[in-house]
């Protein structure tokens, strides 16, 4: 029997509520397909700090390392200010276990709303492939003469070979198990340095990927395809930044954060890989059972598809995104059902679904 040992860090809000019906639709496939998933809980984030002033330490950082993967739930506390927790710990962790991709798959499922008119499931299947440690969000940069009318600000994008390289690479390897199309997004004709470099990654990987046809985007134009012609788009890869914006419009297209997964993934098998759903802690409903488990539901599905459980990963996303459909509404007491509720209902349905054999980023990504 194959067994997994994954780290679970909850985190802030409904952060707990998500991961534990998500652990719930995990353990009812577990069981169906003969595995163990073992999970150790870790109490960081918010209550952690203000109890300890510390996020997170280095002893603690090497007990995660030791784990396969990592499931996230939510990170957020108004009582502590913006930017301690997300550069503590999440940054933090994305960086100390080499996680140089950040993997957002964005799909409309079949029954789910999106404010796009007239948007169908088949026109929308696609994934953002964000660099995950590098860009603006390295942090390097000043400020003198802070609080003045003459403060000035300095914040450096950095860009390397190297994890230009293994992003891009990644980008071809899972292009090639979808429908053969990548495209970069990035904004060559203005930031001319770190443009020309990223182009050049492409040009000189896509020597080895003949077969995956290219495609490039201005970021700016993409804030106009993505919505109205995603069906143009099968795999992007894009810098930290610019993922970071452009996979949350992605989200509302697919129907909102609440449908959103992610993956910060760690290539070489040298530390876990991270996964979470991205839609916050929500604090002001966080014990009221408005939270819906979807997405941390779908995140666990690609984690067992980087484990290697490919079946088990598309019964989870099955289970999760049938019981959406039949929803009248994704969130809050419009749903007309618990967080816990849904859970109990999407483990239900992981015990007796076929598995799907439709094309599916779990698939794709279960095969990279």
């Amino acid at each position: 029997m194959d067994s997994y040992d994954v780290a679970v860090l909850a985190g802030d809000g409904v952060g707990p509520e998500v991961t534990g019906e998500a652990l719930k639709v995990v353990a009812a496939t577990a069981k169906r397909f003969g595995f163990e998933f073992n999970t150790t809980r870790y109490d960081l984030g918010a209550q952690h700090y203000l109890d300890t002033g510390v996020v997170i330490d280095d002893a603690t950082i090497e007990e995660l390392r030791s784990h396969q993967a990592i499931l996230f739930g939510a990170l957020g506390d108004p009582r502590v200010p913006p930017g301690v927790l997300e550069r503590g710990l999440i940054l933090k962790l994305r960086r100390e276990f080499a996680q140089p991709v950040n993997l957002r798959p964005v799909r409309l499922y079949p029954g789910v709303p999106t404010p796009i008119r007239d948007l169908t499931p088949q026109r929308c299947d696609l994934v953002i492939i964000r660099e995950n440690t590098e860009g603006l969000y390295v942090g390097a940069g000043s400020t003198v003469h802070a609080g003045t009318p003459h403060a000035v600000a300095l914040q450096e994008s950095v860009n390397t070979v190297p994890a230009i390289t293994q992003v891009v690479d990644y980008s071809f390897r899972l292009a090639r198990q979808r429908r053969k199309k990548l495209a970069l997004c990035h904004k060559t004709n203005i930031l001319v340095h770190a443009g020309a470099l990223w182009q050049q990654v492409i040009d000189d990987v896509s020597r080895s990927y003949p077969e995956v046809e290219l495609d490039y985007v201005h970021v700016d134009a993409m804030c106009q395809h993505l919505p109205m012609t995603p069906e143009r788009f099968d795999v992007v890869v894009t810098d930290n930044l610019f993922g970071d914006i452009i996979s949350d419009l992605g989200a509302t297209i697919q129907g909102g954060l609440g449908v959103a997964c992610s993956g910060n993934l760690n290539l070489d098998g040298t530390a876990p890989s991270m996964f979470e759903p991205v839609h916050g802690s929500a604090p002001d409903i966080a014990g009221r059972g408005w939270a819906n488990p979807a997405a941390a539901v779908l995140s666990a599905a690609l984690c067992l598809a980087t484990l290697g459980q490919a079946e088990a990963a598309l019964v989870c996303e099955q289970a999760a995104t049938s019981v959406l459909a039949e929803l009248p509404a994704l969130a809050g007491p419009a749903m007309g059902v618990s967080t816990s509720d849904l859970g109990s209902r999407m483990a239900d349905r992981a015990t007796t679904l076929e598995v799907p054999t439709t094309p599916s980023i779990m698939t794709a990504v279960a095969k990279v």
